[in-house]
């Protein structure tokens, strides 16, 4: 109960509520629906896979094989739990070291056998804690980057909710990106951002509009693909019709990408993220050498 009064707004009715930061409510809001439950709505014959054959099995990663649209394929989410007590037992949806090479170790059997992989993420980031940073948590995280730049085959990410940092870019890391309208997308939280650059974490609802992390703003970046609509309110007032619409574009991007063959998915891979980001307002703007200068 106590995680769940943290999420209500801390803006008195009155108050005009920025944009980013309205987003960023409905994102945390305590009933959205979770990857668990869009994987289970979306996908049938869910098999999980469990542990990383290093060190343990992480609670806050669910990995596993399942159908989809009349095919076998891979479905990799992190979990937040809904109680109190599974959200402890999942540190609230931030995975450990082994979470992220559980996920590797996913990816990689959906190479071997040719099938698409599917990633949903809402997670604020990577778990901080000592024993993580002992057992490489930078590490993991570089490396599922590493390896899901190559993977020869069609990738899908779907954050959902929050994608937090590094933890987050861990999954995301794919051929399409995608992004529910009243998800945020960032590199750090308001709050986090807030305490860093005016050293007063209750500057949140300035940072969030700073950050420019809301679905049309990351899109306008080329950081995401598609943003999908939810229902009014957010998809927590209707889950079952966000469920309809997020299973209908994902159907549309794997579509998209059987038509590509495996050379031509890796260069459009490497294209989109090395391009991700790189605008210029005016020719005078440009590099000496790209400007011939």
């Amino acid at each position: 109960m106590a995680d769940l009064e943290s999420r209500k707004p801390t803006h008195p009715a009155s108050e005009a509520v920025p944009e980013a930061w309205r987003k960023t409510e409905l994102a945390r809001h305590p009933q959205r629906p979770y990857p668990m439950d869009f994987i289970e709505a979306i996908f049938t014959d869910f098999s999980e896979i469990h542990g990383d054959r290093a060190f343990g099995d992480d609670q806050a990663m669910s990995c596993g094989t399942a159908w989809f649209n009349g095919e076998p394929v891979m479905v990799i989410g992190n979990l937040k739990g809904r109680t109190l007590k599974e959200r402890v037992a999942r540190k609230f949806g931030s995975p450990d070291p082994e979470g992220y090479r559980k996920a590797l170790r996913a990816m990689k059997i959906a190479e071997k056998f040719q099938r698409p992989i599917f990633t949903f993420i809402d997670l604020a980031g990577a778990y901080p804690g000592i024993g993580a940073e002992e057992r490489g948590q930078g590490e993991a995280i570089a490396r599922n980057l590493i390896e899901m730049s190559r993977l020869r085959v069609p990738t899908i990410a779907t954050i959902t909710g929050e994608g937090g940092s590094g933890g987050a870019l861990a999954l995301a890391l794919a051929d399409r990106v995608l992004m529910l309208e009243n998800a945020i997308y960032s590199v750090i939280s308001p709050e986090g951002c807030a305490s860093i650059m005016w050293k007063d974490a209750n500057k949140k609802q300035q940072a969030a509009a700073a950050l420019k992390y809301t679905a049309g703003d990351v899109q306008l970046m080329g950081c995401v693909d598609d943003v999908i609509a939810e229902p009014e309110g957010g998809s927590q007032n209707d889950p079952a019709a966000a469920f309809a619409v997020v299973a209908d574009r994902l159907r549309h991007h794997l579509a998209d990408l059987r038509r590509l063959s495996t050379d031509q998915l890796l260069e459009e891979r490497y294209r989109k993220f090395r391009n991700i980001a790189q605008f210029y307002t005016s020719d005078s703007a440009l590099p000496a050498a790209a400007s011939g200068a």
